[in-house]
Formats: C-alpha cells, structure tokens, sequence
C-alpha cells in the first residue's frame, strides 16, 4: 500500500485498509498569523446582532442538510461508521443548529436581579474569545457541531484540531460554515498531530479550550490548559453501567441495552457497557442478550444491510482483543463473540461480544472497552447494582431498568454517580439537556444553556444612580 510523505496527514479507509487521501499539515509557523486574523474576526462577530447569529446558524442547518449524503460516506470511509448512522450523525448536526437558532437568543439574553433600592443589576453573558476544539474521531461531526454551535451563538470563534485520522471530516466542517456564508476566518481547521496541541492551547489568543477524548489525553489538556490559566470543557471516557432490576421488562432492557452497546460499532463514550443484572434475571437477560448480539451482520458499512463495520483502525481491535483476553483469563465466560488477535495487525474488526460473570479486577469491568463488547455482571440485590455501578473511575452515564418508575426515578437522581442517568432507556445527548462527566470523565457542560454559557464571561454589573 502507498503511503505518503511524512508531511502529509493520511485517511485510511478501516473496512479496506486502503487510502482515501493526504492532506498538507498545517505549517504552526503560520499559527501567529492565523490566530490574529481569527482574532479580529471574532471581534466583529462578537458586536453582531443575535439575529445574524440565528441566520447563520440556521443556514448551517439548511447546507449540511443538502450535503447530508456526501458528508456521511465521507465519515463512513474515514473511520467506519455505518452509513446509516452517518446519516443519522449529520442530521443531528443540522437539528443543533435549528435548536440554537430558535433558543440561543434568550440564553444570551442579560438577566436582570430585583432590587428596592434604585440600583441596576444584571447579569451579562459575554463571549469569551477564540475556542479551541479539540475532537475525536468516532463522531467526527457531532462532537464538533455540540461545541461549535453554541460558541458561535455566544459570539466566539472556533479554531478545530480533529482526530488524525478523520481529515476529510475535519476540512468538510470548515467548507459547511464558509458556504454557509459564515464571515471569514471566524472558524477554521488546522490539521496537526496530537502532540502539537499544546501549542495551540498555549497561544495567547486562543481563550478557552473544550476536548472530548480519552481520559489520559484529558489530564494532559487539562494541564496544559490549567497551566495557561485558560478554561476547558473536558468530556471524557465512559463505562456506563445499567442496572436491570429484578422487576425489569426483560425484552425491553435488552433492546435498549444492545442498541446504546453497538451504536457506532460500539465506539462511544456514552455507550452502555456494563450491565449489573439481578440473579432473578440474569439467565434470561444474558440469553436473549446474547441472541441479538449473534444476530449482527459485520461487513461494509457502506451497505444498508451491515449492522456492525470496522473499528477506527487496526490497533483499536488488537487492543480490545487484549481486554477481552485477559478478562477471560481472569475468569469472566466468553458467552458469544471471540478472543480475536489480528495476525497481521492489519484487521479492523471486532465481532459483537458477550462476556458474562465479569467481576471487579477484570479490564471489563475496570476499564472502557470501546467497542463491541459487553460485560454482564450478576447482582444480588439493588443495593450490590448500585455499589457496583459506582465503583468505578468513570462516571459519564448511566441507567436503570424498572418497572417501578419511582423506584428508577430515585436511583437515577439521587444513587448513580454520573453527569446523565435515565430510566428504561439510553443515555443520549440531546441539545435540551447539559451533557458532560464527573470523575475521570471529565468536568465541564456541553448543550443546552448550561454548555452555551461555558464559554461566555458571566459578568455582573451594577449602575447605581
């Protein structure tokens, strides 16, 4: 296979292993020059009437709408995904945008305080500069738009480093918001290498910096940033647990269970991946479980009839086989699925798995696996599921299955360690809501009001007479 020179950033397609394109990096002795013209951009930008913010936004929507195809086979190529859920992706981009068209506005709007005394007090929420985002792969455009959408509604700038191996994507965004009519040099997409962020983040004009990522690149943002006294948002890793009660509607918890665990070929921070399951239920949840699971079809994602495609790369499936391993030797039963190690290192796939009887002290239990594995793990009361769900490191979703909705209720509000808890569903992000982690998932809030005034001044202001 050809590789390309050095200076260059290379698109592999996972299914094939074949390469799509090269792309130039960007030469970081042009960031001076860059950043001053993001700079004076986002100044304009940020005396621009709401309305003009809306009107962007919205014609946001209406390009990604129209290039909607286009933009999912590229995703689909460059890392994956099922084309059915690129498309799904894209549109979710183009909802956030109506979203904060209609409701970005008034979350801007100054808040007043009531006073007796004559005194004038409000509250202001000003846009806090350039917004640095730095992206994953696995949902190359969503992860970008639940960032880029509110910034650019609260009057930032956005400059995005994405994942290495989704270039394509990453230029894409750029090309929706310039054909969108976005002023120029408001956003841009500088294509460099993970160890070249730290440049980007100490730059005096960069102000903010969100990240969604893995928790060990977290705590390195997170240091880099804290060390430039700069805020960031920081959406980390996840091992979601679920609890399935003993008075759980079996078939109900194992269709919402196993769409949340193989969405996007299982790569999602959200994803349900460990399931705390009653003893009263455990038999049968972990058979009609694993039958869905056996039901897959793994092939070209490109194909509307594959339900799993490959994994973002090679090494992704190596090391998953290597969590999968050693989890089996350390005692958990390999119920469906295999312990696969690409010889050549070349193979991107992963079968759906099963792991059942996993304990603590397992990589199942104690580490994200992030693809298509699920560890089952048996409980004997809702006192054990809820412990056991909490005892990890992660803490990003989690959820419950009940029958007693003020049973589930009380749990998912006020016993599960995590930043979004649900009952008889999965946890997904959704523009109402803030979404983000507690623990080494992360800290900060992404979507709703809460993620729009992350990146905002909050300033108070007094006028006295």
């Amino acid at each position: 296979m050809h590789r390309p020179h050095l200076d260059a950033m290379t698109s592999i397609n996972p299914f094939n292993n074949q390469v799509l394109n090269s792309y130039a990096r960007f030469d970081l002795t042009q960031l001076d020059t860059l950043l001053l013209k993001m700079s004076a951009a986002q100044r304009e930008w940020q005396s621009s009437a709401v309305v003009q913010r809306s009107e962007l936004l919205q014609a946001m929507a209406t390009m990604l709408r129209k290039r909607q195809h286009e933009l999912a086979t590229l995703a689909t190529r460059e890392m994956g995904k099922t084309l059915s859920s690129a498309l799904t992706e894209v549109e979710k981009c183009a909802a956030v945008c109506d979203y904060y068209a209609e409701h970005g506005p008034a979350m801007i709007r100054e808040e007043s305080v009531a006073a007796t005394d004559g005194i004038e007090r409000f509250v202001s929420y000003q846009p806090i500069g350039i917004v640095l985002a730095i992206m994953p792969w696995n949902f190359p455009y969503w992860q970008v738009f639940r960032c880029l959408v509110p910034a650019l509604m609260a009057g930032n700038g956005v400059l995005l480093k994405h994942a290495s191996n989704v270039p394509g994507c990453a230029l894409a965004i750029e090309s929706i918001c310039r054909d969108a009519g976005m002023p120029e040099d408001l956003m841009r997409t500088v294509l460099v290498s993970g160890p070249d962020a730290s440049r980007l983040i100490e730059h005096p004009l960069v102000n903010a910096v969100s990240f969604t990522g893995s928790t060990e690149a977290g705590q390195k943002i997170a240091a880099c940033a804290g060390q430039s006294l700069k805020k960031c948002v920081l959406e980390l890793g996840g091992s979601d647990a679920y609890l399935i009660l003993e008075d759980a509607d079996i078939d109900l918890a194992v269709e919402k269970c196993v769409t949340s665990r193989l969405l996007n070929n299982g790569q999602s921070c959200i994803a349900a991946k460990r399931f705390l399951v009653h003893q009263q239920v455990y038999g049968e949840f972990t058979e009609k479980f694993a039958m869905a699971f056996r039901r897959q079809r793994l092939g070209d994602p490109m194909l509307a009839e594959t339900n799993i495609g490959p994994l973002a790369r090679p090494d992704l499936a190596h090391t998953l086989a290597l969590q999968v391993s050693e989890s089996v030797r350390l005692g958990a039963v390999l119920v469906c699925g295999g312990l696969i190690r690409p010889a050549d290192g070349a193979d991107a796939f992963y079968p759906p798995t099963v792991l059942g009887e996993v304990r603590p002290g397992m990589p199942a239990f104690d580490e994200e696996l992030f693809g298509p594995v699920a560890a089952l793990v048996r409980v004997r009361s809702e006192s054990e599921a809820v412990s056991l769900a909490n005892q990890s490191i992660f803490g990003l979703g989690a959820g419950v299955f009940t029958r007693d909705i003020p049973r589930g209720r009380a749990i998912a509000a006020n016993l599960l360690q995590a930043g979004n808890c649900v009952v008889n569903d999965f946890v997904k992000s959704d523009p109402r809501l803030p979404f983000g982690g507690i623990k080494a998932s992360g800290f900060g809030r992404e979507l709703s009001h809460f993620g729009l005034r992350e990146f905002t001044n909050i300033k108070s202001v007094v006028v006295s007479p």
